[in-house]
């Protein structure tokens, strides 16, 4: 299921990035809370890992697009 380019694109350009968006928003607003450090974890670990999921997510379409076309 992963392998699919229309999955791999929902999740690159969508999901993916809007969750890094909402896990930055929930981050800056512990760290304005006073939850300085759960709110730097957050802001870093959490929105970076969304983020990267992202990349990863539109290179793997971009090479299943590639093996798409090869076959064709």
């Amino acid at each position: 299921m992963l392998k699919k380019p229309e999955t791999l694109f929902v999740l690159g350009y969508m999901l993916l990035p809007l969750l890094a968006l909402l896990s930055a928003i929930v981050g800056l607003t512990m760290i304005l809370g006073g939850n300085k450090i759960a709110g730097a974890i957050v802001l870093v670990v959490v929105t970076q890992a969304f983020a990267f999921g992202a990349f990863f997510a539109l290179r793997a379409r971009k090479t299943a697009m590639l093996e798409e076309s090869d076959r064709g």
